[in-house]
């Protein structure tokens, strides 16, 4: 199973203690040997220094003599959240590379919350189903062509869009005591109906600190799945019985809710445990959505990290792999954002082996640019460029104008 990653922000804010400093990388060191090296190599495992040099690779694109119209870059950016999507972001990068007549991909990105069914595409669905507070929404999903020889489709699930704090307004708007899960196992059961074998549900964006015990009961039971495999994407550790002391307050609960929340999340915990079998309180990242994965993992779900599940069914790393520049960002780069989101996993896929131009709305004063730079990393603020009116109103826009002045600079050396 994989594990999830801490996060601070998208909706939901972890706890967690400590991040990776700014622009340190996770530890896995056969990826990062060479980011930490401050290299671009791209050389294949197994070729020697001397040979790579002899041909040009682990150098940045500048000086390896190539024309700017040979080269290819990979647009893997995350949402710039409030300003322009994860697509959006992706189709500028990469008009602007074709501008200057360089091949471009479009890989935009999602970690798991919002943002996650505009990521990976496929049929778009739509049902209605009860919302957080009992009014009927119609929610989207998707569900994607199968990948394999058996024929079954994927279907992918935003529990924000049936389950979500934005669908009642914000935490002013909301009952954070009687919120539900209910619409979001509705959604997996329409899934599942639908033919899906296998069912991604993005935790993040909740208006619920119920521990899932809503889409439980809308779902009925684990024969009511049919065997189809559930999967729970998020980016955060948050144990199950912290779901209410991490996350309730943004979703208005003040104190004495908080403690109610939480009692009833112990509750829920030895339910779990003794009718199902399962103890969630001992899996990481069962208290994402305010309880909602640990309440499916009790239905036999995998809480994995939401950015590796979408790179996977996105087929990020064969489109990373003939890059010969790759762009991601998102709004705002902190030190968390290389701690398992979008612009760390994208840097730490891409391993070292060409340069990366991260372009972001807004930088934290924690993270060491000159640590990013010499890790071959290149971060570029929106608002520091072009001040924080134009940034919020065109970040789309300005994003291909950053890349198009970077390539144009490449050109020039």
């Amino acid at each position: 199973m994989l594990a999830c990653y801490s996060r601070h922000r998208s909706g939901e804010r972890n706890s967690r203690s400590s991040h990776p400093s700014a622009c340190q990388l996770p530890h896995s060191p056969p990826m990062y040997r060479a980011l930490e090296a401050g290299a671009y190599d791209r050389r294949e495992p197994g070729t020697t220094a001397a040979a790579a040099t002899a041909a040009g690779v682990g150098r940045p694109i500048s000086v390896l003599g190539m024309h700017p119209s040979t080269g290819r870059l990979a647009a893997a950016p995350d949402k710039f959240r409030g300003t322009a999507s994860a697509s959006q972001v992706a189709a500028s990068a990469a008009s602007a590379a074709r501008g200057a007549g360089w091949q471009a991909t479009e890989v935009p990105m999602a970690d798991g919350g919002d943002g996650l069914l505009d990521a990976v595409g496929g049929e778009e669905r739509t049902t209605v189903v009860t919302g957080p507070l009992g009014a009927p929404v119609a929610a989207q999903w998707r569900l994607l062509p199968a990948a394999s020889g058996d024929g079954s489709p994927t279907a992918v699930i935003e529990m924000a869009r049936a389950s979500g704090i934005a669908l009642v307004g914000g935490a002013a708007g909301n009952d954070p005591v009687a919120a539900t899960t209910r619409g979001t196992g509705e959604l997996v059961m329409a899934a599942v109906r639908a033919g899906a074998r296998r069912v991604v549900v993005g935790a993040g964006g909740s208006a619920t600190t119920d521990g899932g015990l809503g889409a439980l009961e809308a779902i009925g039971g684990r024969a009511a799945l049919r065997g189809a495999e559930l999967l729970v994407a998020c980016d955060v550790t948050t144990p199950f019985l912290d779901a209410a002391t991490v996350f309730g307050p943004q979703k208005g609960a003040d104190p004495a809710a908080v403690e109610l929340l939480s009692r009833r999340l112990a509750s829920l915990a030895a339910r779990y445990r003794d009718e199902l079998s399962t103890d969630v309180t001992g899996i990481a990242g069962a208290g994402a959505a305010g309880g909602l994965a640990g309440g499916l993992a009790a239905l036999g779900a995998h809480v994995v990290s939401g950015f590796d599940l979408v790179a996977e069914l996105v087929g990020l790393d064969a489109k990373l792999a003939s890059a010969d520049l790759v762009v991601t960002g998102e709004g705002r780069l902190d030190p968390p954002s290389f701690a398992g989101k979008v612009v760390g996993g994208v840097i730490g896929r891409v391993g070292g082996r060409v340069p990366v131009l991260c372009v972001v709305g807004d930088v934290d004063a924690g993270v060491d640019l000159d640590a990013c730079r010499e890790r071959g990393i290149e971060v570029v603020s929106l608002v520091g460029r072009f001040g924080r009116e134009r940034a919020l109103a065109e970040a789309a826009a300005l994003v291909g104008d950053v890349v198009a002045a970077h390539l144009a600079g490449l050109a020039s050396r």
